[in-house]
């Protein structure tokens, strides 16, 4: 008498593999989204933290702005008495992502040469590579 072996076939098991494939490719482009979005939201999050710290300075310091230094990432006399971490932009290159310019608007279009843009004379901050509305412009 003939012992019954039971295995999966060499079609049985193609299949499975085509199967996880298809699964694959449909949560793949879905986990990238949520790493962006997730970065978008780091970055609205400090730049919450940055705004907040610059109004409690003006309100303290007799209605003047800190002096802070282009291109350091220091914010000045914001550290430590009103952040305890210099902010970090996930949106733009990590390279760059404490990086500080002095302007007067936000980006037109996504760049990741730096990450803050400030302006000492409002003390309005924006983030690198978002617009005035503090919305994430496509990156490149």
């Amino acid at each position: 008498m003939r012992a019954l072996r039971r295995a999966f076939t060499l079609v049985e098991i193609l299949i499975v593999v085509v199967i996880l494939g298809i699964l694959a490719s449909i949560v793949v482009p879905k986990f990238t989204n949520a790493v962006e979005q997730s970065s978008e939201t780091a970055t609205l999050d400090q730049l919450d933290k940055v705004r907040r710290a610059l109004a409690v300075y003006f309100v303290r310091n007799a209605s003047a702005y800190p002096a802070v230094t282009e291109g350091d990432g220091t914010w000045g006399e914001l550290l430590p008495d009103y952040m305890r971490n210099a902010p970090v932009n996930a949106w733009v290159r990590p390279e760059n992502s404490r990086k500080i310019v002095i302007g007067d608007s936000a980006d037109d279009v996504w760049q990741g040469d730096y990450a803050w843009i400030y302006d000492p004379t409002t003390g309005t901050v924006y983030a690198g590579g978002f617009n005035v509305q503090d919305r994430a412009l496509p990156r490149e």
